[in-house]
């Protein structure tokens, strides 16, 4: 038992170290936060937690591994995620001069929706669970509950990061007091939002 406590205590370090480095979640979540709030932002949370927890439990299931093994599927996953951040990056840069209550605090549904869609689209997310967890699992006991349980610890490492970003990032929000000062403001994240997808694209591209 003790060595199973070692292991997985191991793997939550790991994890933590690997989720502060910066990568598509963090700034998407902090470029969303900025612009829209904490609700948005939470609501966002949820929705990546929820990609990252199935693609996880698909690994552990084995079936992620039918992902990287089919190179023209893993490319299919790969460029549609990177459509997806790029369309979101339309969406936010045609839609910078609006301020309704309704556009800032009335989509939680979508933000969900897009941070859902992004994780399950984010082939990044199903290497991790198929390249790092499996080196932490332990020979000799029962693999599929092993690998449970380090999804689990994941996923709730990344959640709880992930909420401070966004407690951190809506405090940018105090900043915008004019119009014209929120335009240019919302534009900047749509274009850093463009950026991201670029940058998802080319640090998931086959060696």
């Amino acid at each position: 038992m003790s060595e199973l406590v070692a292991t997985f205590a191991t793997f939550a370090l790991t994890v933590l170290v690997i989720e502060l480095t910066p990568g598509p979640n963090m700034a998407w979540l902090a470029v969303l936060s900025a612009d829209r709030g904490r609700p948005a932002g939470f609501s966002a949370v949820l929705g990546v937690t929820l990609g990252q927890l199935i693609i996880g439990l698909l690994a552990a299931l084995g079936l992620a591994a039918i992902v990287a093994r089919t190179p023209w599927l893993f490319e299919l996953l790969r460029n549609a995620g990177t459509l997806y951040l790029l369309y979101l990056a339309w969406e936010g840069w045609r839609h910078a001069g609006e301020s309704s209550p309704a556009r800032l605090n009335g989509n939680l549904r979508r933000h969900f929706m897009d941070g859902l869609v992004i994780n399950l689209l984010n082939p990044k997310a199903a290497l991790f669970f198929l390249i790092v967890l499996p080196d932490y699992i332990l020979s000799g006991r029962p693999a599929l509950p092993q690998a449970v349980c380090l999804t689990l610890i994941a996923v709730a490492i990344a959640m709880a990061i992930h909420a401070v970003i966004v407690l951190l990032a809506a405090r940018a929000a105090a900043f915008l007091q004019t119009p014209q000062r929120t335009l240019w403001f919302r534009r900047v994240l749509a274009v850093l939002l463009a950026l991201i997808a670029i940058w998802l694209f080319l640090d998931t591209a086959p060696v």
